[in-house]
């Protein structure tokens, strides 16, 4: 029997639990032995209406780390558990956890101390009793690298873009924010210090003119970062967190995203955007670079002068903004979740 560790579905959804609930999705609708997959979640978690052929149930007490490993692994140690969200029980001996990036390792200043030490040592325990997988070459190597492991043991089960398709786009939220007829750029992602976010958003406001905005999606995070955002100027606009039909039409719609990350697993906006044909403005960090190719137009996002150097030439040349546009269509087709689940398949099949 093959388990689905479901965790992650009494959660709120960022980047990690997209991958996830993409992935199974995806199993659900295409996997030929569906009688073969029990998705096991926390009690009180309800079932997924799209979750119609695999077997689904809640066992246990609780819903966190302490759930994970006792009720999951009870429940699942006669077969082979998948974790696609960075955890799993550890007495469990053929279990794959997809850890979705070395960011705790390589900024442990960017967390409190307990968290810090917890999830360290759980990613290094996991990495001698599972099989790993990440969603980036380069997250391969950081992993490889702060857990001591061999890279060509770390599978590579990348993010994609085309559940985007399915999302019928709310465009109530350009009324809202008051930008029916008004040029935008994007920035979507938390402040998060590795978001580099506050950066972006005075380069932004250094160089644009008074009829162009900048609409920022996304929660802010006041355990990570100063969350202060009393001094922006009024053509930086700020949407919080919204739902996903909202984002489909600020994408659709947008004049170019702009993703100023300093660390990242892989970078999942950009990807986005590209779906959608907007022009990339983004950190050359070597993971945005794996994500994105040639289909965006790179600045170093340490500096807030060559952020804001970037946004005033890409506004001011139409003929840029075209041909990044025309690129990334193209760049988002090389990532869809029917190959992602095929790569997860293969590592489930090597394992067992």
């Amino acid at each position: 029997m093959r388990y689905i560790n479901g965790r992650f579905l009494t959660r709120t959804v960022t980047g990690v639990e997209r991958f996830a609930g993409e992935l199974l999705r995806v199993l659900n609708d295409r996997v030929p032995d569906p009688e073969n997959y029990v998705v096991l979640a926390p009690s009180g978690t309800a079932r997924p209406d799209w979750l119609d052929r695999l077997s689904f149930r809640t066992v246990g007490l609780g819903k966190g780390h302490l759930w994970e490993q006792t009720a999951l692994f009870r429940e699942s140690r006669d077969g082979m558990l998948v974790n696609l969200c960075n955890s799993g029980p550890l007495l469990h001996r053929r279990s794959l956890v997809v850890v979705h990036d070395a960011w705790v390792y390589r900024h442990p200043d960017h967390f409190s101390r307990p968290y810090r030490m917890f999830h360290q040592r759980l990613g290094r325990l996991l990495s001698r009793r599972s099989r790993l997988a990440t969603v980036s070459r380069f997250s391969r190597g950081e992993l490889a690298d702060v857990l001591g492991i061999p890279a060509a043991s770390i599978a590579v089960i990348p993010n994609a873009a085309d559940h985007l398709a399915r999302i019928k786009p709310d465009d109530s939220v350009l009324e809202r924010l008051g930008c029916v007829t008004a040029p935008y750029m994007l920035l979507v992602g938390s402040f998060a210090p590795n978001k580099n976010m506050p950066r972006a958003i005075r380069a932004f406001a250094s160089v644009a003119r008074p009829e162009e905005k900048l609409v920022v999606v996304g929660a802010p995070v006041g355990s990570f970062a100063n969350d202060d955002l009393s001094r922006l100027p009024a053509h930086v606009l700020i949407a919080g967190r919204i739902a996903d039909a909202e984002l489909v039409a600020l994408y659709r719609h947008a004049t170019a995203l702009i993703f100023p990350s300093l660390y990242e697993g892989f970078g999942i906006p950009p990807l986005e955007a590209m779906h959608f044909g907007v022009p990339v403005l983004a950190s050359g960090i070597a993971v945005v670079r794996e994500v994105c190719g040639d289909a965006a137009a790179y600045f170093d996002a340490t500096d807030e002068r060559a952020i804001a150097m970037a946004i005033r030439e890409t506004l001011d040349d139409p003929s840029a903004l075209a041909t990044l546009s025309a690129r990334a269509r193209d760049r988002s087709a090389c990532f869809n979740w029917s190959a992602s689940l095929a790569a997860l398949l293969a590592v489930i099949e090597q394992i067992e």
